[in-house]
């Protein structure tokens, strides 16, 4: 589908050229960003909470290279399990919220 509309947007320039028709690559995209929220929102709550990866893994019962590929937004290996160690360690809760992805792009 060819869009003849020009436009000086660089985000829409961008997304046309690299998402657009892609749906594979929304779901890349989409991924990317739940593995770096997940990884900031435990960066956030043990910096916050005053404590070095090392503190946070003693509380959780787990070692501080584990805490640290936690925070990497690189890391796939999340699991609600350990998320929820993490909360109760930091005196929070884990909450999960679905949202449709059109949405979440747009929103993002």
């Amino acid at each position: 589908m060819t869009n003849n509309q020009k436009t000086s947007d660089a985000l829409e320039i961008a997304y046309k050229h690299l998402f657009e028709g892609k749906p594979e690559k929304i779901a890349e995209l989409e991924k990317m960003r739940s593995d770096d929220e997940v990884a900031r929102k435990i960066y956030e709550l043990r910096s916050s909470a005053g404590l070095t990866q090392r503190q946070l893994a003693k509380l959780v019962g787990t070692t501080a290279s584990v805490i640290c590929r936690l925070e990497d937004a690189d890391y796939e290996g999340h699991s609600l399990s350990m998320l929820n160690r993490i909360a109760r360690a930091l005196d929070q809760k884990v909450e999960i919220n679905f949202v449709p992805l059109v949405k979440r792009l747009v929103c993002a």
